[in-house]
């Protein structure tokens, strides 16, 4: 979680799943479309974290979901159709002036982690839930960090974990 005492993008890189090139990894990212000045820069941070450590173009599929409650869905169509080793779910949902927000978050966050569970495979969970636009700022590559970098940390850091006990 970002505060003022914890910046998103610093993580420990013990246990990161670097590219194989016996077996390579493909990593897939579904992004969603809605609040896309947000959700750009979360890409743009998974995307950044996956090539520093050796994840080439080719080895990421890059696809957008219309908003943050299709993200489930999305993961599932990268793991069954593009053969994704992980997924990185990316979106952002602001509050508003209605319940709306409660339903699409929680919505979100379960549907996530019923995809881990059911495909066995890492679903990285990157959905900003934040009360107003500049705290999405501030953690989709502002003062707090890019969410986006560390849910790419943490599906490689996954991967690793499914691949040793596996």
């Amino acid at each position: 979680m970002a505060s003022e005492l914890k910046n998103l993008s610093i993580y420990t890189e013990t246990g990161i799943a670097k590219q194989n090139p016996d077996k390579p990894y493909r990593i897939g990212i579904a992004v969603s479309e809605w609040n896309q000045e947000i959700t750009s820069n979360l890409a743009s941070g998974a995307i950044e974290t996956l090539k520093k450590y050796g994840y080439s173009d080719d080895d990421i599929v890059l696809r957008s979901v219309p908003g943050s409650f299709e993200l489930p869905l999305g993961a599932i169509y990268l793991i069954e159709n593009q053969n994704c080793d992980a997924v990185i779910c990316l979106g952002c949902v602001i509050q508003g002036d209605t319940k709306h927000f409660d339903y699409v978050c929680s919505g979100v966050t379960q549907g996530i982690m019923d995809v881990n569970t059911r495909y066995a495979t890492p679903v990285a969970f990157g959905l900003l839930t934040t009360n107003n636009q500049q705290q999405a700022i501030d953690r989709a590559g502002g003062r707090l960090g890019n969410k986006g970098t560390e849910a790419a940390a943490a599906a490689l850091k996954m991967l690793t974990l499914k691949n040793e006990v596996l």
